[in-house]
């Protein structure tokens, strides 16, 4: 069966199981865990060589699979606010453009971690099937960055660094609730990310640097628990 027609499946059975629903209340506290697909809406800048661009250059960041864990405090029976924390997922980038026929494949890699903290509105808060829409600030940080593949055995790419980022975080999903405390939960976000990467080539003895916004959809299915 297509992962859509599992979702709508799951979501058939939830929305017709028997019972009441168990409204949200001011003080209770949500916890969801998801899997997610991390997907990138990218787009860079030329790459610069010792200041100069290369026209017609560019990176392209790749999808990743990874996990998600939130947690939302309700302070009314409508209002929340989640705190966000991806399990660190690592992320490759490609050269595009005159810089594949260059150095064609996957030139560098980082591990990235990026919180966010967003204030939720929940429609429903009473039913059995509880929409949302959120709006907050992420922060990202990438770490163990480092050349891969043709970065290192082409360009000699060394010393990689991916500046810090800050950014605004949207999201909608829904909750839908499987007994009195546990519930199913769909999720998209878009979250603002740029970066500029910047390295050493030891193969044209000159610093290497580009400008990247990510600007990833990041799209989860999981389940979380009221508390």
């Amino acid at each position: 069966m297509k992962s859509k027609q599992l979702a709508a499946a799951v979501m058939a059975v939830a929305l017709t199981a028997p019972g009441i629903a168990t409204a949200l209340e001011a003080g209770d506290w949500l916890v969801r865990g998801r899997i997610i697909n991390v997907m990138p809406n990218d787009d860079s800048g030329n790459v610069f060589v010792a200041g100069a661009p290369i026209a017609g250059s560019g990176v392209k960041v790749d999808d990743e699979f990874t996990l998600d864990l939130d947690f939302t405090y309700m302070f009314t029976k409508n209002i929340g606010a989640e705190l966000l924390l991806d399990l660190s997922s690592q992320h490759r980038a490609s050269s595009k453009g005159t810089l594949a026929a260059i150095a064609p494949g996957k030139i560098l890699d980082a591990r990235v971690l990026p919180p966010s903290l967003l204030v939720q509105y929940h429609f429903m808060p009473d039913a059995k099937f509880r929409p949302y829409v959120g709006a907050g600030l992420n922060y990202t940080m990438f770490f163990d960055e480092g050349a891969t593949g043709t970065g290192r055995s082409v360009l000699g790419l060394t010393n990689v660094d991916l500046d810090s980022s800050f950014g605004y975080a949207l999201q909608a999903g829904a909750d839908i609730e499987i007994d009195k405390n546990w519930f199913l939960n769909f999720d998209v976000k878009y979250i603002n990310i740029e970066t500029e990467a910047t390295a050493r080539s030891t193969a044209l003895n000159a610093p290497v640097k580009v400008d990247v916004d990510i600007n990833p959809w990041v799209v989860g299915i999981g389940i979380g628990r009221k508390f």
